[in-house]
């Protein structure tokens, strides 16, 4: 048996919006399966629990550990690509942007993804992460096969066909079912996504949501607080050929407006709160009509440059336009100044246990705040609304729900938590957000 180093740290491991920290008592950076196996007996010998943590994109302490942290940068690449199933099976630390650049040069894709790809591919299915999309899931609805290192180091494969049970719920498992250590995904040929991004109302948004929802593959709009302006994206599949923004106009929507200037109206708007909603007038009258066409992840992802914190809750999508005027409404009467845009985006139901979609049409309400602003009064206020609608938040997001709020809001969530009292009884993969979040 190969044994792999652990190097003892008093280094302070923070996430990407800088709002968790955590002190681990050591770190490893396995190469492999079999090392992330070694690392988990040996960390279990010595008595200490076990996180992984990828880009550190999430807002909650989901990875944040006291223990052993185990990095995954090293478990990166491909495996293999398999082009009779039409499948790809990846290291599960790879980051998604390099999956997607190796994927579109073997001329295949990803169905659907979020807007964001500096996650690694473990830490973005095992929370659940999401584009929008009319007929196409998160990206953990692409998962076709796992492989993962339970408490007792040994290496389980699942699929529909080896182990459903663990399938079921591993896919987006939290952390809380083992290491996952590779990832097979559905992927298709590659193809070309027209995007057609428009300013609109937000009274016709909302008043056309459910037409615009049925009219296209991936629609999504954001709506600027303390103005009646929102932007929408419209990306549909398109024959092509690529027509991508030109080189200049590009750069002043997704850097200068999106990154740059962004960057320094939200340090003003920190500093000086009063001038929010004139900047928001401005800003939401900034971004103008445009249409472009490329493959996918060049329309579905943009940068994100801008550090914030955020919060999302999952509704159901026949809820979603009234609990958007009901944020529209606490804002408009409360002292609160929010300088960041309200983005709602949708997805089919799926059968993924712990799926923010998990058994119902969904649509997302996320709201942000510049990184370093009191964040508390704004989210408690939206998380009222999205609870009383029987929201689900995502589970990499900030939010204040528990065990009791779960088991009501997922009707399998039983099912989850026997899993993990099969698989981890002495909850070695267990941290003080799972305590509260899938209880004891």
């Amino acid at each position: 048996m190969s044994t792999i180093s652990t190097t003892s740290t008093t280094r302070t491991w923070r996430n990407w919006a800088g709002n968790v920290t955590a002190r681990p008592a050591r770190e490893v950076s396995p190469a492999s399966a079999e090392e992330v196996a070694d690392a988990v007996r040996q960390a279990a010998e010595a008595g200490l629990r076990v996180k992984t943590a990828g880009a550190g994109h999430s807002f909650t302490a989901i990875a944040a550990t006291d223990g052993l942290l185990i990095r995954p940068e090293l478990l990166t690449g491909i495996r293999r690509i398999d082009r009779t199933a039409m499948t790809v099976t990846v290291e599960s630390g790879t980051p998604l942007k390099r999956l997607n650049a190796a994927l579109a040069r073997e001329g295949l894709s990803l169905t659907n993804m979020g807007d964001i790809m500096e996650q690694t591919v473990a830490g973005a299915t095992s929370t659940g992460t999401h584009g929008t999309g009319r007929d196409s899931a998160s990206i953990a609805a692409q998962i076709r096969e796992l492989e993962l290192v339970t408490a007792d180091g040994s290496l389980l494969t699942c699929s529909e066909k080896e182990n459903p049970e663990v399938f079921a719920a591993a896919r987006i498992g939290l952390g809380a079912l083992g290491v996952v250590t590779a990832i097979t995904f559905a992927v298709e040929p590659i193809f070309f996504l027209t995007a057609r991004e428009e300013p609109m109302a937000f009274d016709r948004v909302t008043a056309e949501f459910d037409a615009l929802h049925a009219e296209n593959e991936h629609f999504e709009f954001y709506w600027f607080p303390h103005t009646g302006n929102c932007n929408t994206k419209r990306n549909n599949r398109s024959a092509g050929p690529a027509a991508p923004p030109g080189a200049i106009s590009g750069w002043i929507e997704d850097e200068l407006l999106s990154n740059g200037l962004f960057q320094v109206v939200s340090s003003l708007g920190r500093a000086v709160p009063a001038t929010i909603p004139t900047i928001a007038k401005i800003s939401s009258r900034a971004l103008s009509a445009r249409t472009y066409t490329d493959i996918p992840y060049k329309v579905f992802t943009s940068p994100r440059r801008v550090r914030f914190v955020e919060m999302e809750y999952a509704l159901p999508r026949e809820a979603v336009v009234g609990a958007l005027r009901e944020v529209k409404a606490m804002i408009e009467r409360s002292p609160l100044r929010v300088g960041f845009p309200v983005e709602v985006r949708t997805a089919p139901a799926d059968d993924i246990t712990l799926s923010t979609a998990s058994g119902r049409e969904s649509a997302y309400i996320a709201v942000h705040l510049y990184r370093g602003t009191p964040y508390q009064s704004y989210f408690t206020a939206v998380e009222r609304i999205m609870t009383a609608h029987g929201g689900r938040p995502h589970w990499g997001k900030v939010h204040t729900r528990d065990a009791e709020y779960f088991a009501e809001a997922y009707p399998r969530f039983g099912e989850f938590t026997a899993l993990r009292d099969r698989l981890d009884p002495e909850r070695l993969f267990g941290n003080d957000y799972l305590r509260r979040v899938l209880g004891d």
